[in-house]
């Protein structure tokens, strides 16, 4: 701290203590102006004061008496006695309207020496600080107040106008793009930025103008906030983060404010960067609200745009977003000037989420059996925070087991619990719903397995995980980015398939299907709607997307075709499912003593991998007897489908 931080520092202590020593004194002066502690002074009323004045036995004992104002104070040298309760040293009366003839009257009957005087209402110094005593606290308090909205408090409640971004120094700890995995075209993108914050006159002497602010942009967990850490840790300059939540408050102006004192810290501490997390909190699209123009969210917004467009190319300080909500962001955001890069940070490939495990395995003790590889390749879809999840849960399991190293086993049930959900292991099924899970997983699968084209199965489960009292994971093979219509419809084959074998077995069907012909419902749908799959309707997009201006442009589906044409939709809509439903009749009814054997299989191990799968259907694993009590259903379907033959 310099000499002269030191000095505001004392002097700011030394007004402080003034401050709260003068309250002292004040409010201890007001309390003992009204409470006297060493006598009471009686106040009694106007009737008894006339008994004691007539009393000529009790009216002696009063040595004086004063008169200010229309309050009459009297002393007694040897106590007034009041009453049977009271005898006191002094006492007062609030007199009507006395006249001075009444008042001679009163000290004729008094002692000779005892006259009742009247005084003038003269109130000291002192009585007009008492009066105004109470007033006087309130100004101070006020006054106090007052300050630490103008940020003579560090930190206080009230200084709503001070920004409250979090402040990393350039010489802490950093993030660094070697702790960064999954993102190489982001880290690419970056690298200009960390560039010209290390050296700006290389690009300033060129002619170049660096970016002034860079938008990253993907879904949550990807690690954009990350992205930006790293950015300032190879950079090594100051770090101001701050999410786009924290400038609106309920105050008018508070979110400008803040705006305002932000961008002036970070010129102050220039070369910075500025990191505004989940920007569309802020910066969502201007007219979207109730208030018009003139609400505070924009009000805020059109700060962070002045403050943009004020960036002197020289000052050095680039300004980091991220959003998963691009759709909804203000057109004056994204423009060049502002925002002149929009940095995509998506979902990491099978080399990313390898790459990825790496960083976050660096400080775990793994068994010599973990194969990154291969945990990688059964996670398509995980970002790099469910990875780092994957990675702590098989690390909590394995602490939970009092292993001294995470084992392949430890990964394959976190990956379990990540993916699929947690083990209900409190559920008890009956026998009977037991096999018809088992029946049902075991349809998904088999069809899976003898549709071309569909991703291989990696495990089958009955155990209830999550919301899903059964589940049949399917993994690629490689990464899939383009989904043609024969993978489309094979996976509507596979989606109805456990319903097919629950009527094939059953020649009934249960609620167990309910999600997937939810799912493929949906799917069907956007066949026929979206990706123009449909050869009667044809290449056409029915359905429009509008903008929702109440709620800030986010999206409905409005309809924005005939009548005639909605019953044809629906019609083709039906036909991909039914056609569906027909393909995986088809397949488990030639497939279907292979459907036994995975069933009892299931039965008996109740998780089987897709391995044990395809060695039970290549005849290569020897069938085992099944438990008694799961023989007697098996007997029992097996003469079901007898008759079901017949008919």
């Amino acid at each position: 701290m310099s000499k002269k931080d030191n000095k505001n520092k004392i002097t700011k202590n030394i007004i402080s203590n003034f401050i709260l020593w003068t309250l002292i004194i004040i409010v201890s002066l007001t309390v003992l102006n009204y409470v006297d502690v060493s006598k009471k002074t009686k106040e009694i009323p106007y009737s008894t004061f006339l008994s004691l004045i007539d009393d000529q036995s009790l009216n002696k004992n009063i040595s004086s008496a004063t008169i200010t104002g229309n309050e009459l104070v009297a002393t007694c040298e040897l106590g007034c006695f009041i009453d049977e309760e009271n005898n006191v040293n002094s006492f007062k009366v609030i007199l009507p309207n006395v006249t001075i003839d009444k008042i001679d009257e009163w000290n004729e009957i008094l002692s000779d020496d005892v006259v009742i005087k009247i005084q003038k209402m003269t109130p000291g110094v002192m009585d007009y600080f008492f009066q105004f005593s109470p007033w006087l606290l309130i100004i101070i308090f006020w006054f106090l107040i007052m300050r630490r909205m103008q940020g003579g408090g560090q930190g206080g409640i009230f200084s709503f106008a001070k920004s409250k971004a979090k402040i990393i120094s350039a010489d802490k700890p950093k993030v660094l793009f070697s702790d960064v995995a999954g993102c190489e075209e982001a880290k690419v993108e970056l690298q200009e930025i960390v560039g010209f914050l290390k050296n700006p006159t290389k690009y300033l002497n060129i002619g170049a103008k660096i970016p002034r602010g860079a938008l990253l942009l993907g879904p949550p967990g990807t690690g954009k906030t990350l992205l930006a850490k790293a950015v300032s840790g190879e950079a090594k300059v100051p770090f101001f983060t701050i999410s786009g939540a924290e400038f609106v408050e309920m105050f008018v102006g508070v979110g400008a404010s803040r705006v305002r004192d932000l961008f002036d810290q970070a010129k102050k501490n220039a070369p910075s960067i500025i990191f505004i997390d989940e920007i569309d909190a802020v910066g969502r699209h201007r007219g979207a609200g109730l208030g018009g123009g003139h609400d505070e969210r924009e009000q805020t917004l059109n700060q962070i745009l002045v403050e943009m467009d004020g960036f002197d190319t020289k000052s050095n300080v680039i300004l980091l977003a991220a959003t998963n909500r691009a759709d909804v962001l203000d057109k004056a955001l994204l423009r060049p000037g502002r925002f002149d890069r929009q940095i995509v940070v998506d979902v990491p490939d099978l080399n990313g989420r390898e790459a990825i495990l790496k960083i976050h395995t660096r400080n775990v003790r793994l068994s010599k059996d973990v194969k990154l590889k291969i945990i990688a390749k059964s996670t398509p879809g995980l970002a790099g925070a469910d990875l780092e999840n994957l990675v702590n849960e098989a690390a909590l399991l394995a602490a939970r087991n009092n292993k001294k190293t995470i084992s392949m086993i430890d990964f394959e049930n976190a990956k379990d619990k990540v993916m699929m959900g947690n083990e209900r292991k409190s559920m008890v099924l009956t026998p009977k719903d037991k096999e018809i899970i088992a029946y049902h997983e075991a349809g998904h699968a088999l069809v899976a397995h003898h549709t071309k084209g569909a991703d291989p199965v990696h495990k089958i489960t009955i155990i209830p995980r999550g919301q899903a009292l059964g589940i049949t994971a399917q993994i690629p093979e490689v990464e899939r980015f383009n989904y043609p219509k024969s993978y489309m419809l094979g996976k509507l084959d596979i989606l109805m398939a456990g319903r097919c074998a629950e009527k094939l077995i059953y020649n009934d069907t249960s609620t167990g299907a309910g999600n997937d012909i939810e799912v493929a419902t949906n799917i069907a749908r956007k066949m026929v709607c979206d990706w123009g799959m449909s050869d009667k309707i044809g290449p056409l997009k029915f359905g429009k997307k509008d903008e929702e201006v109440f709620l800030g442009r986010d999206y409905s589906q409005q309809k924005n075709y005939s009548e005639e044409k909605s019953i044809i939709i629906d019609k083709e809509i039906s036909t991909f499912v039914k056609n569906a439903e027909k393909n995986a009749d088809k397949i488990l009814a030639k497939y279907k003593h292979q459907l036994d054997d995975i069933t009892k299989e299931l039965l008996e191990k109740e998780t089987i991998s897709g391995d044990e799968m395809r060695n039970i259907i290549n005849g290569e694993k020897e069938k085992k007897t099944i438990k008694n009590n799961i023989q007697e259903p098996e007997l029992k379907k097996s003469s079901r489908r007898k008759r079901n033959t017949k008919k």
